[in-house]
């Protein structure tokens, strides 16, 4: 599972049947110290609930689709919880290096 946070909504034109009902989302991928990781994706909303500024947990690929009702949806990426709270132990953020300019 990988975390994520919410930055919009979508509304399709045409749903594919079994998709019907189901939110799509708008998602930037996040690393663990919950800064932007990747490009942002459409997640499908298997929560229902989700919505734009909120952290939530995804799945890619053929798990994305087991996770919607009715299983094996046309999906890529699909929203499985939202979270509460991230907590790292005792972790330290990574500092980033300069360059030394030659």
């Amino acid at each position: 599972m990988f975390l994520g946070r919410v930055i919009g909504r979508l509304v399709p034109a045409v749903v594919t049947a079994g998709m019907e009902g189901i939110p799509l989302l708008w998602v930037q991928p996040l690393d663990k110290f919950g800064e932007p990781d990747g490009l942002a994706f459409v997640c499908a909303d298997g929560t229902r609930m989700a919505g734009p500024g909120e952290t939530v947990y995804w799945e890619a690929s053929r798990e994305a689709a087991l996770t919607l009702e009715p299983s094996f949806v046309p999906v890529d990426h699909a929203v499985v919880g939202i979270v509460d709270d991230v907590r790292l132990d005792e972790v330290a953020k990574p500092k980033r290096r300069r360059r030394k300019k030659s």
